[in-house]
């Protein structure tokens, strides 16, 4: 998507915001609001915290094949990635056959998936992963490989023969011209309308295989907006167009995800795309702040690097335990926007053990002093004080009630803050 479709988008969503989220300084209800029971909402009882993993498309593109997929899994048990989370292993567009089989069955690319994808599912479970595949509700995929338009039930049958435990479903391949059979059977319908109908089909057609799938809804933007439904519908949903490994295409992201904080909970994930962190187009600086800011969302964390040849900043970035303990908080509160102003935030989120996560992320070109109180975060009043750890350095403080820092350009200051 160009840089201004992504903007217009953000702006369309951030246009939501509503008085809860944007908070004047120094109100203690930043936040706040009851918790959900685990799985309350949850279509499915799966992804009770956001799903962590890894997806071949930002890095492998349509040249993924089944040597990088094993690869990649002996990659993330070898470093000790499977341990903190990364579990979903997906293989993105192009994995399939350029058509369906004599049958009408999705079959894999016979040149770069020559032992099949049930073979390759067994590779990863055998190391204790999951395995993940891509698919689209229309009858063509981005890459113009087959779609699951009427073969909901067939391909829900095949994923879960296969071993399949997620499955990203996408919007593509929408226009008339490129899905005629689907708009024959809708006329009059928009995009919209149409995307409410076909996302649902396949939830269901993969409850109905009895095995547990974690659906990913690729739907948002322009012709769709923001799927309200998607928490009776998936375990994450899109807020935004795709990601890219820019600063501009990640700070949009971010913005689009963190205007609706109400949506997300355990069991259901707003989804600002995958990470970008070590694909190069952005500094570690910014790296840390892409991790962090998608740890404040409650967002899934699905790396897009090649792990096996990653630098070893970038891996650090990957596996901050602190940062990645925030993203994983069973309480599954999105962060609320305390203030921001001229490109400086301040961001809270509250976890299951009664401390805030706190982030002071600077947006601008230049250096800048953040600062906001432990009140302000949501925290009660404290006689003693509270207990600070930087989550990045790990340096422990404490404070009577202020937490500043002088934050680099586009960097984040993430803190955990509890009463003393």
């Amino acid at each position: 998507m160009k840089t201004a479709l992504v903007r217009a988008a953000v702006a369309g969503g951030l246009l939501c915001m509503t008085a809860s989220l944007l908070l004047a300084p120094g109100s203690a209800a930043a936040g706040a609001g009851p918790g959900r029971d685990p799985g309350e909402g949850s279509y499915n009882g799966l992804a009770l915290t956001p799903p962590m993993g890894w997806n071949s498309w930002n890095k492998l593109r349509c040249g993924v094949d089944e040597e990088d997929v094993r690869g990649i899994a002996d990659a993330i048990v070898a470093k000790g990635l499977d341990e903190l989370g990364y579990r979903h292993v997906t293989v993105d567009d192009c994995w399939m056959a350029n058509s369906r089989d004599a049958h009408g069955d999705l079959t894999a690319d016979p040149e770069r998936f020559p032992s099949g994808m049930k073979a390759l599912g067994d590779y990863l479970h055998a190391r204790g992963l999951k395995f993940g595949l891509y698919g689209s509700p229309t009858q063509g995929t981005c890459q113009k490989r087959p779609g699951s338009y009427g073969h909901e039930r067939q391909d829900a049958r095949r994923f879960a023969d296969w071993g399949v435990d997620y499955l990203k479903y996408d919007w593509c391949q929408t226009s008339p011209e490129e899905s005629p059979d689907m708009w024959a059977d809708f006329p009059g319908h928009t995009q919209k309308q149409l995307a409410r109908v076909l996302f649902p089909r396949m939830a269901k057609a993969l409850q109905e295989t009895g095995r547990p799938i974690v659906y990913s809804l690729s739907a948002c933007c322009e012709d769709l907006g923001f799927p309200e439904w998607g928490r009776s519908t998936a375990n994450l949903w899109r807020t935004s167009t795709d990601i890219s490994d820019t600063w501009e295409s990640m700070l949009a992201n971010f913005e689009a995800a963190a205007a609706f904080p109400e949506a997300a909970g355990p069991g259901g994930w707003n989804d600002p795309d995958m990470l970008e962190i070590g694909n190069g187009g952005m500094t570690d600086t910014e790296y840390r702040s892409h991790l962090s800011l998608w740890a404040m969302l409650a967002a899934p964390l699905i790396a897009g690097n090649d792990l096996r040849t990653m630098s070893e900043e970038t891996r650090r970035i990957l596996t901050n335990r602190r940062v990645l303990a925030v993203d994983q908080d069973e309480r599954g509160e999105q962060a609320a926007v305390v203030t921001r102003e001229n490109g400086r935030w301040v961001l809270s989120r509250r976890l299951a053990d009664g401390s805030r996560a706190v982030a002071l992320f600077n947006a601008t070109g230049k250096e800048r002093r953040l600062a906001t109180t432990a009140e302000a975060a949501g925290l009660p009043g404290s006689r003693h004080g509270y207990r600070v750890r930087d989550l990045w350095s790990g340096r422990a403080s404490h404070t009577a009630g202020e937490l500043s820092a002088t934050v680099p350009a586009h960097g984040t200051v993430l803190l955990r803050v509890a009463r003393r």
